[in-house]
């Protein structure tokens, strides 16, 4: 049978817009060759894949503006990317789209220890921007697990967390401006390095867009004095139950720990063999962690592990030493990776009221047995982050689609019991198709219509967050 030959016109296109991209990058910075490009066809939700037209990856803010306005006058997607640990597929390109990379714009460019900030160019890792001020006594507060990997980039995208969020916020509570590069290539500066900035609030916008909106170069970061001290407490349970009602009961108290954290039997037995972390052998662990002096510490540990006491805890654990501390944080650092090393598996991220905890887990459970899929949580307890890391064989046909069925019925759950569709990880494609659970069709278009502004001809990081039939229409228009 004769193979389908190539469209002349699109052959003729592809060319002049990797003629035109070359002209405005280096020479080893526009990756065309397909084995090249095979590293770009997915994100961490490795389930779905899509070979992009090219990748480019740009060293300044005016390369990255030529880049989009050639995009622009050419009609082609642009999908951004930052370093690829996206687990909603927010990074996923089409086959006509340009990925833009940003994993070489990775200076700092400014540090304040005055008016406590950092500018750093985007494409800088989360822990690198502690690094950079660490050793003056400061820190970055957002800590997403994949803190050591992730770009700055991602994190205002998705406007990433983690397990200090309790207590310092996630990004958006922690990004003060930045510089965007808008779908035509111009170049815009929202707020800046003091505390509010005049005008809207656009930056309110940009961060949790999902790159949909425009792509961030540069970003001015808020910095913080290190704690004098931090210390956190094991609290193992014999329920998931009993740990959410814990959970709940400390919130309730009006206790403000930097942290709580929650892991359940598989996560935990999974991370134990993984990182030795001393771990506790019980159905539900805890890890709360308070920090202050040691006066302080010992007064909200000793109000936490009072309030635990009421739950009946089967080993209730002050770490001893700093070593015992960075052990334990290890192991809960590690639950993504050391899951993916025993079982294929989907991370959800729907956000609950903490009050909803136990409720919301007890439901989980039976839904675990009715679909016939195991089902591991961890997750950020303190501001009811959930993770529940569906267990299932990706060799085995039909397990992805029950995996995604059973996903969209815990999400439907979280938004019924009161919360979100997502916390931290984003909409990316996982959740396009769910977002008129939680939002009605006006809500949806007045969203769209703010895209309609930033990106009239619907090219940025398309087929992503909006239902896809909206997302198509909006683009043919």
């Amino acid at each position: 049978m004769e193979m389908p030959q190539p469209n002349p016109a699109i052959l003729a296109k592809r060319e002049r817009v990797m003629t035109r991209l070359a002209s405005v990058v280096a020479k080893d910075a526009l990756i065309t060759d397909e084995a090249e490009r095979r590293a770009y066809e997915c994100d961490a939700l490795t389930a779905y894949r899509c070979l992009p037209m090219a990748v480019v990856l740009p060293a300044s803010t005016q390369e990255v503006a030529d880049i989009m306005r050639i995009c622009h006058e050419e009609g082609v997607p642009v999908v951004p990317r930052g370093a690829g640990t996206s687990l909603a597929g927010g990074s996923l390109p089409s086959e006509d789209a340009v990925i833009l990379g940003v994993a070489r714009l990775r200076e700092v460019l400014e540090v304040s220890y005055a008016d406590r900030y950092i500018r750093v160019q985007s494409g800088i890792t989360n822990l690198a921007v502690t690094g950079a001020v660490e050793h003056d006594g400061f820190f970055y507060a957002p800590d997403p697990s994949s803190q050591l990997a992730c770009a700055i980039a991602g994190n205002i995208a998705m406007n990433s967390g983690g397990a200090h969020c309790l207590k310092y916020g996630v990004t958006t509570n922690n990004l003060l401006g930045v510089t965007l590069v808008q779908m035509d290539g111009s170049v815009i500066e929202l707020g800046g390095a003091h505390l509010d900035a005049a005008g809207y609030d656009l930056l309110g916008v940009i961060c949790g867009s999902e790159g949909q909106l425009g792509i961030v170069t540069e970003a001015t970061l808020r910095i913080l004095p290190k704690p004098e001290g931090a210390r956190p407490v094991l609290m193992a349970f014999d329920s998931n139950e009993v740990a959410g009602a814990c959970v709940s009961d400390i919130i309730k108290a009006g206790v403000l720990p930097v942290a709580i954290e929650f892991m359940d039997r598989p996560c935990i037995r999974a991370c134990e063999d993984f990182a030795h972390a001393g771990y506790p052998d019980c159905e539900a662990l805890l890890i709360v962690e308070v920090e202050g002096s040691d006066a302080e510490i010992d007064e909200q540990l000793g109000l936490i592990t009072q309030i635990a006491r009421r739950h009946n805890p089967i080993e209730l654990r002050e770490s001893q030493s700093e070593e015992e501390s960075k052990k334990i944080w290890l192991g809960r650092k590690s639950a993504f990776g050391a899951m993916g090393s025993i079982n294929d598996y989907m991370c959800l991220d729907g956000t609950i009221p903490v009050s909803s905890l136990p409720f919301v887990l007890r439901r989980i459970g039976e839904m675990s047995k009715e679909f016939g899929l195991d089902v591991a949580n961890v997750f950020h307890a303190g501001d009811g982050n959930m993770h529940p890391l569906i267990l299932f064989d990706a060799n085995k046909p039909g397990d992805l689609e029950r995996c995604e069925a059973f996903g969209a019925e815990i999400l439907k759950l979280c938004v019924e019991a009161g919360g979100c569709l997502t916390g931290e990880h984003g909409v990316g494609i996982e959740k396009r198709d769910l977002m008129s659970v939680q939002f009605t069709p006006e809500d949806l278009e007045a969203q769209m219509r703010v895209k309609d502004v930033f990106d009239p001809k619907w090219l940025l990081n398309p087929a992503k967050v909006f239902p896809l039939n909206a997302s198509a229409a909006r683009r043919a228009a």
